[in-house]
């Protein structure tokens, strides 16, 4: 049984080999016309197949999506009962079919090209082998799919990692990556950044990981605040009440230094009650370490364990205090 399931894993990887070195080959312009032909798309990418195509064609849609190229999925036998009808002109239809003979699939053909909208074909035919004869590659054969789309991507695999060489398995693995090599190719295309990809998983695990300082900040009330001039003891009165482990400085709005309670240990091992007689003037630090509410939570997290420190400001561009960012705030976000 373990060299089954190794051998089975080694053909699949041979077959994602192969079609890397055929993106990199043979296909490297028809693969970069499919990235170009969606980039141009004003509408969305319509991604279809049937059987273990259609669930492949499921990922690839949500991938596209996820990764700033707007795509849905269709259903083929759905479609030839109405949900055609969510294909319109300037969409791209991307169709799925290992034999490229997939009725289905095929029913679809007459308006597809009836509403001018490009197809993009992924299938099994060995269409770098037959271009590589000495000529391009003839319709005559090619499957009826891959000679009718605008663009065809080869797909194909030497064998299936199936014992019966039946169950679609490397054929269908080839076909998710190749589906993955086309979002993120696009993605790049886009100058799709961090933040966009935030900005399109506000649930979840990466939502949480992707979060900005602003919606995690104390804000208001909950942020304890003194000015220069307030003495020591309302200091620590205010950091008590606040329980964030600082206090921020403040003259007006702007924020000009802040005390920590490691700042009061040190005072008080130095001075002792001598401290009470100070000013939060006297006793702040200077120029501390502060985050813009638009940073992720994750850049928060490594300020803090780069500097040792529990607590960082949040102000704005012209050091006006927003809100205070605790490490105990930053656990909810499962990067802990």
């Amino acid at each position: 049984m373990k060299h089954i399931g190794e051998n089975v894993v080694r053909i699949e990887a041979e077959a994602l080999r192969a079609l890397a070195d055929r993106i990199a080959g043979p296909m490297a312009d028809a693969f970069d016309r499919a990235v170009e032909l969606v980039h141009a798309c004003r509408g969305r990418v319509v991604v279809t197949g049937m059987g273990k195509s259609g669930i492949i064609a499921h990922k690839i849609a949500a991938t596209l999506s996820s990764t700033g190229t707007p795509a849905l999925f269709m259903h083929p036998v759905d479609a030839v009962h109405g949900d055609l009808g969510m294909v319109v002109r300037g969409d791209v239809v991307l169709a799925l079919s290992t034999s490229g003979e997939t009725e289905e699939i095929l029913r679809l053909l007459a308006t597809i090209k009836r509403l001018q909208v490009a197809l993009i074909a992924m299938t099994g035919d060995e269409i770098s082998t037959l271009a590589g004869e000495g000529a391009r590659a003839t319709p005559n054969k090619l499957s009826t799919l891959a000679a009718a789309a605008d663009i065809a991507l080869d797909c194909s695999v030497a064998k299936e990692a199936c014992s019966l060489g039946l169950a679609p398995t490397a054929s269908t693995t080839a076909m998710l990556a190749l589906g993955d090599a086309l979002a993120m190719a696009l993605a790049e295309k886009r100058g799709f950044q961090e933040e966009d990809f935030a900005n399109l998983h506000p649930g979840g695990k990466l939502g949480k990981r992707l979060a900005r300082v602003e919606s995690l900040m104390h804000t208001g009330d909950a942020v304890p605040r003194v000015t220069p001039k307030t003495n020591m003891p309302d200091v620590i009165y205010e950091m008590s009440r606040k329980k964030l482990g600082v206090a921020t400085v403040v003259e007006g709005e702007k924020l000009v230094g802040i005390i920590s309670d490691g700042d009061l240990r040190r005072l008080l091992e130095q001075r002792g009650k001598d401290v009470l007689d100070l000013t939060a003037n006297e006793c702040m630090t200077r120029n501390p370490r502060t985050i813009s509410g638009q940073e992720f939570a994750a850049t928060a997290l490594a300020l803090m364990e780069e500097k040792k420190i529990t607590s960082l400001v949040v102000v704005d561009g012209n050091m006006k205090l927003e809100g205070i960012v605790h490490l105990h705030d930053l656990w909810g976000t499962e990067m802990m």
